[in-house]
């Protein structure tokens, strides 16, 4: 082989090494890229990975602090709006007004009560006092008083009657005639009482001819003379009274 032929097939061989180191250093480096790209992807994941959870721990912290302690919605909120501090001013607030409203209505009812207790007796002075008779039933009459006092007041029980002066006892009262309550006279109202004189089939006794009636009302001792219809009227035993009455069919049952 000649030198030329022989440097010529060496400078070849050395080519073709070249040529083969050339190739694996580039598979080589491929290698390392193709590594080094998937560890950037790998930790690319890693990051989007850890990026997720910081998002959602973002997005609990701002539900946290709209429904936390110091949200709206939370202990904070509700102390703030609904807690102890506003409960007790509204309860503070109610207590107060059933407080009131209970006082203005035992006020109310204490008024009402004191209304009714100045409601006093009639007083015999500031009566207008006048006896009459009537036809039915027989041997009787009615006995009528006008209050002009300018207040109400009651006429309490049953009057208390003295015919004539020599009379022992007042005249006793009908028991039945009670009415359901007290008489209470307004200013120019009337009452009643019926006056049995005698039996009406003469079976009374110890008759006699009164001239003269004198008036006395429950309670008290003074007392008003009053005018016989004709002068003068015959009692026995049986005479009795009826109690106050406000009608005067009541006063003649």
């Amino acid at each position: 082989m000649s030198l030329t032929a022989f440097t010529a097939r060496r400078a070849r061989t050395l080519r073709l090494a070249a040529a083969g180191l050339t190739a694996v250093a580039a598979l080589t480096l491929t290698a390392c890229n193709s590594s080094e790209g998937t560890g950037t992807k790998t930790e690319g994941k890693s990051d989007a990975s850890t990026s997720a959870p910081a998002d959602q721990t973002s997005d609990s912290s701002g539900s946290g602090s709209s429904n936390g302690s110091g949200g709206s919605n939370g202990s904070g909120g509700s102390n703030g709006s609904n807690g102890s501090g506003g409960s007790d001013a509204t309860s503070g607030a109610k207590k107060g007004g059933d407080a009131q409203q209970s006082g203005a209505s035992k006020g109310g009812s204490n008024s009402s009560d004191n209304s009714e207790q100045e409601i006093g007796p009639c007083d015999i002075n500031k009566l207008t006092i006048g006896v009459k008779s009537v036809q039915r039933p027989v041997n009787y009459m009615v006995l009528e008083v006008n209050n002009h006092a300018g207040v109400d007041c009651n006429m309490l029980g049953f009057p208390r009657l003295k015919f004539g002066a020599d009379a022992q006892a007042a005249t006793p009262v009908y028991e039945d005639s009670k009415p359901q309550a007290v008489v209470t006279l307004a200013p120019g109202e009337t009452a009643y009482a019926g006056i049995r004189t005698s039996s009406a089939d003469g079976s009374g006794q110890n008759g006699y001819k009164a001239t003269s009636l004198e008036v006395f009302l429950e309670g008290s001792d003074d007392s008003k003379s009053v005018e016989l219809p004709g002068g003068s009227v015959y009692i026995d035993s049986s005479a009795q009274v009826t109690y106050w009455q406000s009608d005067l069919a009541n006063a003649l049952d």
